[in-house]
């Protein structure tokens, strides 16, 4: 059943198509896609089991929730009530998706697309990668976690993440959604061109 069940690991053509569909079921049947938020739930998830409590109800507001704090209490307390609450859509859906890339990479069979045909070696360290900084997987697991620690830090300071304002955003027409892909690749690109630039250059 597993062998039946392996499967080739998609490319960036057919991962991309199934991540605009997916975003575009869930826009249209459900609610814009966002994750970021759900990292700050969490932590007051967090704080509410080993300190006090953050969220408590509150009659008279916007959502029947407030908080001390005045980044939880914004929007009517909007983010109070989802740590009271945490058993919701958006925080469910964060969830599933890190369980859904852990399946996934159990039903991977180790193949790769033409398109990715030399560009990951065999221990999954990108080649790229490799050629500029080694393979040690150490410094490609740190260098990462600070990449999403300071793309994290970014996004709750500018009010949503790639996924809830770059796809959904743009999906909508938001003017936001555009600013922020354009913020992002302004960015992204002269980082990416000065980590991997050619020794000498």
């Amino acid at each position: 059943m597993i062998n039946f069940l392996k499967q080739k690991q998609w490319g960036w053509l057919a991962g991309g198509i199934a991540l605009a569909i997916s975003f575009l079921l869930a826009v249209t049947l459900v609610k814009p896609i966002g994750v970021s938020t759900q990292f700050v739930i969490l932590d007051g998830i967090v704080w509410n089991a080993v300190g006090d409590d953050v969220a408590v109800e509150k009659e008279g507001t916007k959502t029947g929730y407030a908080s001390d704090n005045a980044y939880l209490n914004k929007s009517g307390g909007k983010y109070a009530k989802n740590i009271a609450n945490p058993l919701n859509y958006s925080f469910i859906f964060v969830i599933a998706m890190i369980a859904g890339g852990f399946v996934a990479s159990k039903f991977n069979d180790g193949t790769k697309d033409e398109t990715q045909a030399g560009t990951v070696d065999s221990s999954g360290l990108p080649c790229v990668w490799k050629d500029k900084f080694g393979n040690s997987t150490k410094k490609r697991y740190l260098v990462t976690f600070l990449g999403g620690f300071f793309a994290l830090f970014g996004a709750r300071l500018a009010g949503g993440c790639t996924s809830g304002h770059m796809m959904s955003g743009m999906m909508q027409t938001s003017l936001s959604g555009y600013l922020f892909a354009m913020g992002a690749f302004a960015v992204a690109i002269p980082v990416a061109m000065f980590m991997y630039r050619k020794k000498g250059a």
